[in-house]
């Protein structure tokens, strides 16, 4: 499995020692209220974790958890995931997903995780092009995606919720 780092991160994958900082992350309202619209209990964290392991066993790729390399704080994830999500129309390409913690907000970390996971993903995934869903409201996120490549192609409806869904193509080295 991948490690990656960046001038102030280190994107690890997944483990089941993350627990503790996903419980707390993912209890916040204030980080999930684009995402889920709730807090999510310690059980469905549980399941997210070891979904999210599986998912590296699996497919060779997933969530990386953010860490600050010089403090080891916990700043959220970034992933390339295939979850086959129910809707219309359905993702055909790699999804990316990312989501930094309130407290790191505002501060270009999403972008520094984002763009070593794209880098990643470019040069060793060869699927044209990659995917992501980002709630309309959610608009720190849409800037991001479109920072670094992404458009939208289409809405869909997603658990309930619209979603805007984007794609960004494949960057080619040359």
């Amino acid at each position: 499995m991948t490690i990656l780092t960046t001038d102030r991160l280190t994107l690890t994958p997944v483990a089941a020692s993350d627990i503790d900082d996903l419980i707390s992350l993912w209890a916040d309202e204030t980080f999930t209220r684009h995402i889920m619209g709730r807090g999510l209990s310690e059980e469905e964290v549980w399941f997210r974790l070891l979904r999210d392991i599986g998912h590296w066993q699996a497919k060779g790729y997933g969530n990386w958890s953010i860490r600050e390399t010089d403090t080891g704080a916990y700043v959220g994830s970034v992933g390339v995931l295939d979850y086959r999500r129910d809707m219309t129309p359905a993702f055909d390409a790699p999804e990316l997903g990312w989501g930094v913690a309130p407290a790191f907000q505002g501060q270009g970390l999403a972008l520094e995780a984002l763009q070593a996971a794209l880098t990643w993903t470019d040069a060793y995934r060869l699927e044209p092009r990659t995917v992501c869903m980002i709630s309309p409201d959610n608009a720190p996120s849409v800037k991001l995606a479109e920072r670094v490549g992404y458009r939208p192609y289409a809405e869909a409806d997603y658990k309930d919720s619209r979603v805007t869904l984007f794609e960004r193509p494949r960057a080619v080295a040359g």
